[in-house]
């Protein structure tokens, strides 16, 4: 039945007509191999195979329907020719009204019929296939459908997978909205629509202009080539350009398609972050009207014993590059397609256990040479009691390319990776520039890769080699020829990479010739070592056993290596260069380091001086104004003692007495602050700390102040609270520093002066303030009252008092306060200090 249906099938596809065709199948002289082919053709083919006969009064008769209803509808051939409903029975409920549409639409109209919708299978499987078929009316008034029915449900897969894509970045696309042109032939803007979109000019100002108007020449030119040839030839086109814009150039795509006549809609969008990958769906299904010539995948029926090919398909014909007539009654051991022999006999063996072969991977030669790589499924058949292989091949050469792609572009990274962090990890050249060339021959697969460096200015030298050891080793090679030199750097400069690939198809010099022949050079891949304009070198690869076309990512690999030496070779420069620098600092170092140590022991010795001078001097000068003032403090007590009537031993004025006294009182003040300030910069401050309620301490230190204050005329105002709290410190310090600022106010300012004392506590520290109204100072004069300097001899401040004053502050910081004066606005100072809580 099903060898009277295939044959059927193939008679009506030529235009015979049903009962024409049964009438013939009776004629005893129809070959029956011709089914048997016919029927593994189709088995071997994708999608099922049907011819159905419609009659008037409704009833639908299975002509013939293919083995492959078993792999797409579950359903063995025999059950669908018993019943036509079992497959309509398995449409999905939601698909069955446009299911019933389209027959009704193809029958009505006899144009071809095309479906695509989904079933559920027996064994509960969704799958979405697509029906198509060519209608012809009997002259019975039945209409006979003749049509394949393919699986589309991973094309399906595809599909949605691209929808939910889409979705993900809707929210980028609605981002970059694009522009809609209705534009004449001759360039004129008819219609814009740009909601959205960053049009700079307004809309009134682009409809009715011409684009040779608006656009730079060299896009108005791209975009009238892309307006005539829409319009010509009626189809869509797509063009990119580039146009400036007030935020810099950005790329543009345009499609362009007919909206009327001598009319086209172009759609514009940016692209200039993002350009669209445009997939398109390969057509997974073909519309067969024979089975065996409209395959796309080659077919091929060969005899079983020699291989002779009987018959081969026009799929064929393309891939293998020859013409029907140069195959047929030849074997593909003539033609020498099969690279591996021995892959035809493993394809017997398979045959002979398993009957037939499934995605069976190969390698074949087409006529060109070209290596192609495709899996086949084969069966045996009987043509004529001669059995025969039905082949059916599929490329995927381009699969196997790409797979080898990937792979040499991971084992190009893993190299530059290792090498980068080589060079990071390591300061060793030699090291760095053996493991390159090793690592690049490994990939490269070549017979030799060396670096050659430039020795000096006038020679050049192969340092670094990895070789096969069949070859001679250029290890060691090196040059001081100029001229040869000037060649090989023209050579590598010029074009930044070298790559030739057959030696015997260049003209070069002699001496670079003789230097092929001598290394047995038959093809060349060299890349200079450059670092900013200077070259360093080259690395070069040599492929010895013949010809050999490099390539681009083998190129790339070389450059980037190259690129990885010049680093690594400037890091080691650096290194050298500093190693030196850190040498010639060291010994800088070290002599600093003498000249300082020199130095200090000078400062020292000086420093033991001084102390020596200071104390012989001070000790010697206070032994002298002591003895000074016992004597004149005796002359005047006995001048005060004696009678008016009495003689004078020494006549001298009491007045003059007394001036000499404050004179010597001075200077043995200022002597003693000398000698404590020297105490004070060796030892420190020694303060004989207690507990004191500084309220009550003030009191007390006023009242010792009441002569000095009555001396000058000048009054106090105390208005310090009497509950401060308690304070740790020295009571007899802490007299000398009040003392000290009201000495220092009183000698600056005349008699009558007014003093105001304060006190307050804010973060545990009280803070004190002595205010006059007396004169006030410059910011300088305040900011080096209480430095240890020597002042002008013109100025107000005495020796004296200013060592007094840098000896009162640092007795407040050794309390662990500070101390400052304020020069009020208008008139006097405010002194002011502070002491830490007894608490802090």
């Amino acid at each position: 039945m099903v060898a009277f249906n295939l044959t059927l099938l193939a008679c009506v596809s030529k235009g015979q007509r049903v009962d024409e065709t049964v009438k013939s199948l009776d004629k005893p002289d129809f070959p029956s191999e011709t089914i048997t082919v016919l029927e593994r053709v189709a088995a071997n083919l994708p999608g099922v195979i049907f011819q159905f006969l419609q009659q008037q009064d409704g009833f639908w008769n299975v002509l013939y329907i293919s083995s492959g209803c078993q792999a797409l509808y579950e359903l063995e051939p025999e059950v669908v020719q018993a019943d036509f409903r079992v497959i309509c029975e398995l449409i999905h409920p939601q698909d069955m009204t446009a299911f019933a549409q389209s027959i009704a639409v193809a029958t009505a109209t006899l144009t071809p019929w095309n479906w695509e919708g989904r079933i559920i299978t027996p064994s509960g499987k969704l799958k979405w296939i697509h029906g198509s078929a060519q209608l012809q009316r009997q002259v019975n008034s039945n209409i006979l459908w003749d049509g394949l029915v393919i699986d589309i449900t991973d094309r399906k897969r595809v599909e949605e997978q691209l929808r939910e894509s889409e979705a993900r970045y809707q929210a980028i696309l609605c981002a970059i909205p694009d522009l809609m042109f209705r534009i004449s032939r001759d360039g004129e803007y008819l219609d814009l629509k740009g909601e959205g979109a960053n049009v700079i000019l307004a809309k009134e100002e682009i409809i009715g202009k011409n684009m040779w108007d608006l656009l730079p020449t060299d896009v108005a030119a791209i975009g009238q080539e892309a307006i005539a040839k829409t319009l010509d030839s009626e189809t869509l086109q797509t063009c990119e350009y580039h146009l400036p814009t007030p935020s810099g150039i950005r790329d543009y795509e345009a499609r362009l398609v007919v909206s009327g006549p001598n009319e086209v809609l172009a759609i514009v969008r940016d692209i200039t972050q993002r350009k669209q990958a445009e997939v398109t769906l390969r057509n997974l299904a073909q519309k067969f009207s024979k089975a065996f010539n409209c395959s796309p995948d080659p077919i091929t029926i060969s005899t079983l014993q020699a291989g002779r090919f009987i018959e081969v398909n026009d799929s064929f014909v393309r891939l293998s590059g020859y013409e029907r007539d140069e195959v047929i009654d030849r074997t593909a051991f003539e033609l020498n397609i099969w690279v591996n022999e021995s892959d035809r006999a493993r394809l017997l063996q398979e045959l002979q256990t398993n009957k037939v072969v499934r995605n069976l991977e190969c390698e074949f030669r087409q006529k060109s040479g070209e290596i192609i790589t495709a899996v086949l499924s084969a069966e045996i058949i009987d043509l004529d009691d001669i059995p025969c292989i039905l082949v059916v091949h599929h490329d995927i050469t381009e699969r196997k390319q790409v797979e080898a792609q990937l792979r040499l572009s991971a084992q190009r990274d893993r190299l530059l990776t290792k090498t980068l962090v080589q060079i990071r990890s390591s300061l060793n050249l030699e090291q760095i520039l053996q493991t390159t060339v090793t690592e690049v021959r490994q990939f490269l697969q070549a017979d030799r890769v060396f670096i050659g460096l430039n020795h000096t200015h006038a020679a050049a030298k192969a340092i670094a080699e990895s070789v096969n050891p069949e070859y001679p080793s250029v290890l060691g090679w090196k040059t001081d020829d100029k001229t040869y030199l000037q060649e090989l750097r023209n050579l590598l400069t010029t074009n930044r990479v070298r790559v030739v690939e057959d030696i015997s198809q260049i003209t070069v010099s002699a001496k670079l010739q003789a230097h092929y022949q001598q290394f047995h050079t038959k093809a060349t891949l060299a890349v200079p070592i450059m670092l900013g304009g200077e070259l360093l070198g080259a690395l070069v690869a040599h492929q010895c056993s013949g010809p050999r076309h490099w390539q681009s990512i083998e190129i790339d690999l070389v450059q980037q290596m190259s690129e990885q030496l010049a680093i690594a070779i400037q890091q080691v420069r650096l290194y050298q260069e500093l190693a030196q620098l850190n040498t010639n600092l060291e010994h800088q170092v070290e002599e600093r380091t003498a000249q300082l140590q020199q130095k200090m022991q000078e400062l020292a010795e000086m420093q033991r001086v001084k102390d020596v001078v200071l104390h012989t001097v001070a000790h010697d000068l206070r032994t002298s104004v002591m003895g000074n003032l016992m004597v004149l403090q005796n002359l005047l007590k006995n001048q005060e003692l004696a009678p008016e009537s009495a003689p004078c031993l020494i006549p001298v004025p009491k007045s003059i007495l007394e001036r000499m006294i404050q004179g010597n009182d001075r200077q043995l003040a200022m002597i003693d602050s000398l000698l404590e300030i020297h105490c004070c910069k060796n030892q420190g401050v020694i303060l004989n700390r207690e507990m004191l309620r500084f309220s009550t301490l003030l009191d007390a230190i006023i009242q010792d102040l009441q002569p000095i204050l009555n001396h000058n005329q000048a009054t106090l105002k105390n208005l310090v609270p009497q509950d401060l709290p308690l304070v740790m410190a020295d009571k007899t310090r802490l007299q000398r520093v009040l003392k000290n600022l009201f000495t220092h106010s009183l000698q600056h300012n005349p008699p009558g002066l007014n003093f105001t004392l304060k006190a307050t506590v804010a973060d545990k520290m009280i803070r004190v303030q002595i205010q006059n109204n007396g004169v006030g100072m410059s910011k300088l004069e305040g900011d080096r009252l209480f430095d240890l300097y020597v002042p002008d001899p013109q100025a107000s401040c005495s020796i004296d008092i200013g060592l007094k004053m840098y000896l009162c502050r640092q007795i407040i910081q050794a309390h662990g306060g500070e101390m400052g004066v304020i020069s009020n606005t208008r008139r006097g100072l405010t002194f002011w200090f502070t002491l830490p809580l007894a608490t802090s």
